[in-house]
């Protein structure tokens, strides 16, 4: 079915809108019960209508990800402060200054995962990104260097005021509630791939690994680049140990320090058994 078998016999929702414009100007036209619903700002932005922006958070690019023919992606999580090893200067801290080498393994890794996904038709692990500077701007570089698409999603903040400019035009999108942001990043993930971060970062690496633990996310390969950064900042023994999490929880995710290492792990990657929802979280 094409798309003019598909369009409504009813009129046309758009041209409603515009020909609004051309009504009569009177004490009634100018009141705003009398906008559409769909086309009134103030309204769509009332309180009352938290769920349908909800809504339509989740669908806008849902469909335009359909339309772009994404089946499945590579997220990248990472730091919006980790600089590129030729821009030193941004470098806070000169701890920070070393971490800049993710930036280089980030963009590397993108390339390499875009130039295989193109190699299969395009439509399967396209890079994600959270749209912003840092590790998400090196993997959206990567992407674009193998002459592939890559996503951004992006967040409103008052310090990150546009997407960087290596995320596809068409598959840039903005999010104002981060919980529907994040249900994107997962919805596609074939895998995920974790560089160091702040608290953002940790926030999506957890949810993500909670999903999974608790079954109601598919396991997926699970890789954080850096060990000395993850097992200096979390004590992943000491939650097994004290019995908050299962030893076998840590087999969720692993280690890696390189590009090379981190497509391996991808490609030889084998599926964990289905993992059952944990008692009283389901």
């Amino acid at each position: 079915m094409n798309d003019a078998q598909r369009r409504s016999r009813l009129r046309d929702a758009r041209k409603d809108s515009e020909s609004a414009h051309d009504v009569a100007d009177t004490p009634q036209t100018r009141s705003p019960s009398y906008s559409l619903a769909f086309a009134d700002e103030d309204f769509l932005c009332r309180e009352d209508l938290r769920p349908v922006r909800l809504q339509l958070e989740l669908l806008k690019p849902q469909l335009m990800l359909d339309e772009h023919g994404v089946d499945s992606t590579v997220v990248l999580f990472g730091g919006a402060r980790i600089p590129s090893p030729a821009d030193k200067d941004r470098a806070r801290t000169p701890v920070l200054g070393e971490l800049s080498r993710f930036y280089d393994e980030a963009q590397i890794f993108a390339r390499k995962m875009t130039e295989l996904s193109l190699a299969e038709g395009g439509r399967d692990n396209i890079i994600v990104t959270g749209g912003g500077p840092g590790v998400m701007e090196a993997g959206n570089r990567g992407a674009a260097e193998a002459g592939g698409s890559s996503i951004g999603l992006s967040i409103v903040l008052p310090h990150e005021q546009a997407p960087n400019s290596y995320v596809t035009p068409d598959l840039s999108f903005n999010f104002h509630y981060f919980a529907i942001r994040k249900m994107h990043f997962l919805m596609r993930a074939r895998a995920i791939c974790v560089f160091p971060g702040g608290f953002g970062t940790m926030d999506e690496m957890f949810e993500a690994l909670t999903l999974i633990q608790t079954g109601r996310m598919q396991p997926v390969p699970f890789l954080l680049f850096g060990r000395a950064f993850w097992e200096e900042v979390i004590n992943w023994k000491a939650l097994a140990d004290a019995g908050t999490i299962a030893d076998e929880d840590l087999e969720l995710f692993r280690f890696v320090e390189t590009a090379d290492e981190a497509v391996e792990a991808i490609q030889t990657w084998q599926p964990m058994p289905s993992r059952e929802t944990i008692p009283g979280r389901g």
